[in-house]
């Protein structure tokens, strides 16, 4: 009798465990769907043999010569990878399920280049290849924007801690302890040093005085250690600003101060880039490589940002619909000559993170009202700036993810010369 008891008593232990097994792996599928194709063990430890190998790196002839930052938004069902419940990083602004979005379809898209497929970033692949490294984001909320959409995508295999020196908000630091990789943010929406001149001024806004011929040092001095830099730089340089070098005014953008002269905001955009692309140029100690991430243009329609403006499509675009234009164009076409004449001087590496085209397609995926609670008072009302999370911008750790395995090809194909240039 004893030991029929306690077998029965085995039976239901054992029948209890299976059971709660299989009810944590059913949450873990509902809430985590890349787990469910993500590679088997033996499979992740061969990826990681192949990481470290550099060379092996597998990447098909066509994706290695294809230009990824070409080409259409196609279906994926099995987007999103997580959602504003199972990942904390999201900024409130860009929390749109929180908000009340009525709509889901905007989050159901990946990017296809022309002549190539362009994988979804596995997060176990991605913190392998970033074991041991570092990556800083140096530029406006947008760049905040691609970091919180970073740690959400990387979330599904570990959290970071907050190990940032300071309190300050707009310079933040995360570590994944397992991988000893780092991810830091450096808030300069100028790029260069500046400071407010007035919190009003003609559009209520604020005008600020920009020294564009003068490095950011809160960043500049900052980059040394880093071996990924995402530089990037916009939104702002749409505000009233009175504009320096040398210290002298040289000019403004619609200051409305008297015997100040207008000049257009690419005055002061490209000399802001060329300035900080200099201080890259110019660090003695600094060995990593610089991914330009170009403009993501905003999708007012019916008036601008501060005049009722709006952004309502819930779909992207096709290529053919819609072309780049106007301001859009100026100040992508400013980047590229740019980032060309620095990578001229041969001083860095300097790659370009070409987010500009796919980006220009998703008018869909913008908080709009859904930032916010309807009462709530808030200076960008309808924000058709930045991106829902989830949301299209998540695309973005896709098209870092290829570049990383590219420099890691690179690296590994220039370590054998540069091993017998010393014997020479």
């Amino acid at each position: 009798m004893e030991l029929t008891a306690k077998n029965n008593k085995k039976i239901r232990n054992t029948v209890i465990l299976i059971g709660t097994a299989l009810i944590l792996i059913t949450v873990i599928r509902l809430n985590y769907p890349l787990l469910q194709q993500s590679p088997s063990l033996s499979s992740y430890k061969e990826y990681s043999s192949v990481v470290h190998a550099g060379r092996d790196i597998k990447l098909t002839n066509n994706q290695e010569e294809c230009d990824i930052f070409t080409g259409e938004w196609v279906r994926n069902t099995d987007a999103p990878y997580y959602t504003n419940k199972t990942c904390w990083a999201i900024h409130e602004h860009q929390n749109c399920m929180k908000y009340g979005r009525p709509d889901s379809d905007f989050l159901k898209w990946k990017w296809k280049p022309d002549g190539c497929e362009l994988p979804v970033m596995n997060p176990y692949q991605f913190l392998d290849m970033a074991r041991d490294k570092t990556i800083a984001f140096v530029g406006d909320s947008v760049g905040r924007n691609q970091m919180q959409s970073m740690i959400c995508l990387l979330s599904r295999v570990e959290y970071p801690i907050d190990v940032s020196p300071t309190t300050d908000e707009h310079f933040k630091r995360w570590t994944y302890v397992n991988y000893n990789f780092t991810l830091a943010y450096f808030w300069t929406p100028f790029l260069v040093r500046s400071d407010e001149r007035d919190s009003d001024g003609p559009t209520h806004t604020g005008i600020f005085n920009l020294y564009l011929d003068e490095f950011d040092e809160s960043w500049t001095s900052e980059i040394d250690e880093f071996d990924y830099v995402i530089l990037n730089a916009g939104h702002w340089f749409t505000r009233t600003a009175v504009y320096y070098e040398n210290r002298r005014i040289v000019g403004c953008r619609f200051c409305q101060i008297p015997n100040i002269t207008d000049l257009p905001m690419t005055y002061g955009y490209r000399r802001v880039f060329r300035t900080a692309l200099r201080a890259i140029n110019g660090r003695k100690n600094f060995n990593g490589v610089v991914f330009l991430r170009t403009f993501a243009p905003s999708h007012f329609e019916n008036g601008m940002w501060n005049e009722g403006g709006n952004c309502l499509r819930r779909r992207p675009y096709r290529s053919n619909e819609t072309i780049l234009e106007g301001l859009n164009l100026d100040f992508y076409m400013i980047q590229l000559e740019e980032f060309r004449a620095a990578q001229r001087e041969g001083k860095k590496k300097f790659r370009l993170l070409d987010t500009t085209q796919a980006m220009l397609l998703r008018p869909d995926g913008h908080p709009s009202r859904y930032g916010h609670w309807p009462e709530e008072k808030v200076t960008l009302y309808n924000d058709c700036v930045h991106w829902c999370l989830p949301g299209p911008i998540d695309s973005w750790a896709d098209f870092l993810a290829h570049m990383l395995k590219m420099e890691a090809r690179k690296t590994s194909t220039e370590r054998p010369f540069q091993r017998q240039k010393k014997m020479h």
